[in-house]
Order: C-alpha cells, then sequence, then structure tokens
C-alpha cells in the first residue's frame, strides 16, 4: 500500500468538514484500476460538495472530485495494464466512491476510458465533465436532427465552464452560436471562443407570451428556471433545448404550446450516468472533430489541492470564470 494526499470529505457526528489527509491506496473505493492521478478539475458540483451546500455525497468519507486523468498503475482487468493513460468523468466519482482529488485513485473498469488519441491528460481535464456535458448535449440535439440549417444555437450561462466550452464545441460542429451571459466584460473573450452574438442577460427582456417570433434554431440551457421558460418559446419549428443545469432555479413556468405547436424538443442531459458506449463515442468526437480549439485559453488557472476551499467558494458566489485545473502534485 502507498501513502498519498487526498482532499476528503467527513459527514459525522463531528458535523460536515472537508480538508488534505493522509491516507493509503487500501483505503480507497474498490474498482479494478488503481491510477496515479496527473489532473482534476474543479466543477460546480465539487464546489457544492466540498462545501456542504449541496447533498452531492451519499456515502461518507469520500475523496472529493467528479473528474480524474492519469496513469494506471495496477490493474486486475486485462483492458488496462500499467503506464496507461486514462481518464474518467462522473461515474459515481465523489458520490457513492472516491473521486480524482488525491494523488491515486481506484477506478470501476466499467467507467474507465483510455485516453484517445488527439488529447493530452491535461487537455482531457480541462474539457472534462464541463466540456463532456456540453458535447453530450449536442450529439443528443443531433441525434433529434438538430443541424445548423435550423439557426443559431443560444447558450445561456456563456461565460461558465459549460458554457465556454459549448461556444467552442458548437462552432467548430459548423453551428453558429449566440451566447447569454449576464457578464458583459466577457463578451469579447466569448466571441474569441466563436460566439457570433452576445446577448446581456440582463437586458434580455422576454415577452412571457406562450408563443413568441422564433429567434433560435436551438438552444443550450445551463440555468434552468425563468430562462428556461424564456428560450421554448423563441425556439424554431423542431428545433431542441438540451438542458443541463439549474442554476436559475429548479422549477419554471412554461406551455405546452412551444411542443404542440412548433414541435419543440426539450432534452434532459444527464452527463454522470452516461452509458459507456455513449461515452466512448463521445470522447472520440472531442479528442477529434470536435475537439474545442481554445482549451488553454479556457483553463484560465492551475491550482494544488489545498486552494480548493478558495476556489469553491468563489465558485460559488458567481466569481468563477472558465475552468479550473487541479494538478495534484502542483506546489502550493
Amino acid at each position: 500500500m502507498t501513502r498519498f494526499r487526498a482532499f476528503r470529505i467527513h459527514n459525522d457526528e463531528s458535523g460536515y468538514r472537508a480538508g488534505i489527509e493522509t491516507m493509503d491506496t487500501g483505503a480507497l473505493s474498490p474498482g479494478e484500476v488503481l491510477v496515479k492521478v496527473a489532473y482534476s478539475s474543479v466543477n460546480y458540483k465539487d464546489a457544492l460538495a466540498g462545501t456542504g451546500k449541496g447533498r452531492i455525497l451519499r456515502t461518507y468519507p469520500l475523496n472529493g472530485g467528479i473528474d480524474v486523468a492519469g496513469h494506471v498503475v495496477a490493474s486486475t482487468d486485462p483492458a488496462f495494464k500499467e503506464g496507461d493513460a486514462v481518464l474518467c468523468t462522473g461515474s459515481g466519482l465523489s458520490e457513492t466512491r472516491d473521486g480524482g482529488y488525491a494523488q491515486y485513485a481506484r477506478l470501476d473498469a466499467r467507467w474507465t476510458i483510455p485516453l484517445p488519441a488527439g488529447l493530452s491528460l491535461r487537455e482531457s481535464m480541462i474539457i472534462g465533465t464541463a466540456g463532456f456535458t456540453a458535447a453530450l448535449a449536442l450529439l443528443r440535439m443531433q441525434d433529434n436532427r438538430q443541424t445548423p440549417a435550423l439557426g443559431p444555437i443560444a447558450v445561456s450561462g456563456a461565460s461558465g465552464g459549460v458554457g465556454q466550452l459549448a461556444i467552442d464545441i458548437f462552432s467548430r460542429a459548423g453551428y453558429e452560436v449566440h451566447a447569454i451571459s449576464g457578464k458583459a466584460d466577457h463578451f469579447d473573450f466569448l466571441r474569441s471562443l466563436g460566439a457570433t452574438d452576445c446577448i446581456d442577460r440582463h437586458q434580455l427582456a422576454f415577452s412571457g407570451k406562450p408563443m413568441d417570433s422564433a429567434r433560435f434554431g436551438g438552444a443550450l440551457d445551463n440555468v434552468g428556471g425563468g430562462m428556461l421558460a424564456g428560450l421554448l418559446p423563441l425556439i424554431v419549428p423542431y428545433g431542441n433545448v438540451a438542458l443541463c443545469g439549474n442554476a436559475g432555479g429548479i422549477v419554471f413556468d412554461s406551455t405546452v404550446m412551444p411542443f404542440i405547436i412548433r414541435g419543440t424538443s426539450l432534452l434532459g442531459v444527464a452527463s454522470a450516468g452516461t452509458a459507456r458506449d455513449i461515452r466512448d463515442e463521445i470522447w472520440r468526437r472531442l479528442a477529434s472533430d470536435w475537439k474545442p480549439r481554445h482549451l488553454e485559453r479556457i483553463a484560465t488557472r492551475d491550482i494544488a489541492l489545498e486552494e480548493l476551499p478558495q476556489v469553491f467558494e468563489r465558485m460559488l458566489a458567481g466569481e468563477s470564470f472558465g475552468r479550473t485545473l487541479v494538478h495534484v502534485d502542483h506546489p502550493v
């Protein structure tokens, strides 16, 4: 057994707490593939779990981090051998099993993805759950006959990690992207990622009508709540709205009219539980024709494990921008 550092989350008679601890590989969640972790990343779900402000973990204690990438140290599954570069996102990490905020992680072979040619470990974690979610949304939309010819795709919450990667991925796939954000000072950056138009969320006036003039071919909504309700009446006939977030609330007030008059489809995007064959397809696309072109610009900072609490607080306060990469051996 090997001793190592981990950002571990507890919830017991002493209360909810999280921080750096030393543990050994024998204490990790069961799994066939032991990985020496190189990188993880910070997602909104990680911030909720790490602070206790969201009910994410189903068992305690666990190491945080829903994303992980590194090299195989040992494996009881013949599909993986020592030295293989692999990644994993979601799949119970930091929910029912130890996650990527540690120098070692033991993974379930069913959800361990061989690093595809065309991606480095670092690039895979800049993409992480955020980019995987954006790509899953695109796949679901295209499976439901979304095409660039239907018109521009609105991306709400465009300044966040999912939003920025969605702009990059959708524009590379040939779609015109209109970015919706409440942070107007980021508009030039969003345009540099591929957004054709930027819309200030604070100046976006929805009519409240059950139907309105069609404005978008489809949408990727990271916000939910009133944003989702406002977008639905603006979608062209047979366009799709892919929903992947709830920062604006879990309840929305709408009518059946966009669905029965224009044939609008509302598609749920649940990245954590995605089937393995779909995961393989998405990572293949993310390493090739859907690979974001601006990954190093989207990765705004590298941090060490010790810096996670401060990053969590900034993210929950709406002060984060782009993607934060966790380099587990990065000096503080």
